[in-house]
């Protein structure tokens, strides 16, 4: 299809079309989210069975998107806005603490909404993978958002002194793809361990790369 179809305008049962489209848009993800997420996967999804799962028609979701593509980029998106979210808030909320509590909230915020939904999972580490050039770019950007959020909880402890100063992109980058890996086979029950435990493997991961061997903390100023 070359494009979506036109949406129809105006208000209807006291909504207006903005709503209305936003409402449709919403059930679409949660529908994809079940049937990518889970049984029968992205690859062998079709736009009706979508919709039907959608509660909504075929013309109703060419209004919204192209392709099933299109569908699983958006998800995609969600799920690590998410994540995002229960990250910040996460920091937000230790902001005073020292670093190895810091980061334990952090990670236990991330792992929590993450693994919290197996279906999130299966999104985020296993149907994106080798769908499109395209969403394979959006992962690596994606990818390098987390990158560029551990970066500045590095840089932010080593101006407080509880870190070594220093580049940390290619540590961070190395970092996420064994927080990624390791999430992935818990949610997959192949690892033997609490959730608690690999948060407690993550958060010692990280601090040995914060603070290598040698180094010791700053004194605080008197």
């Amino acid at each position: 299809m070359a494009g979506r179809l036109r949406a129809p305008t105006g208000r209807y049962g006291g909504k207006s079309a903005a709503q209305r489209q936003a409402e449709r848009r919403d059930r679409f993800l949660t529908a994809a989210l079940r049937l990518f997420g889970d049984t029968p996967g992205y690859r062998a999804t079709t736009v009706a069975a979508l919709s039907e799962a959608a509660g909504l028609s075929t013309r109703q979701f060419y209004e919204e998107f192209r392709t099933l593509e299109d569908v699983l980029a958006a998800l995609h998106l969600q799920v690590n806005a998410w994540a995002e979210e229960a990250v910040l808030a996460a920091a937000a909320d230790a902001r005073e603490l020292p670093l190895p509590e810091r980061a334990a909230a952090i990670f236990r915020a991330y792992a929590a909404d993450v693994t919290g939904d197996p279906r999130r999972v299966r999104i985020t580490f296993v149907e994106i993978i080798g769908v499109s050039p395209r969403l394979e770019e959006q992962r690596l950007a994606r990818r390098a958002r987390w990158v560029d959020l551990i970066c500045a909880e590095a840089q932010s402890a080593a101006a407080r002194g509880e870190a070594a100063p220093r580049d940390y992109r290619l540590a961070a980058t190395a970092f996420i793809g064994g927080v990624n890996g390791l999430l992935h086979d818990y949610s997959a029950g192949w690892v033997d361990a609490t959730l608690d435990e690999v948060v407690d493997e993550l958060v010692r991961q990280l601090l040995a790369v914060l603070r290598p061997p040698g180094w010791s903390p700053a004194a605080p100023a008197s």
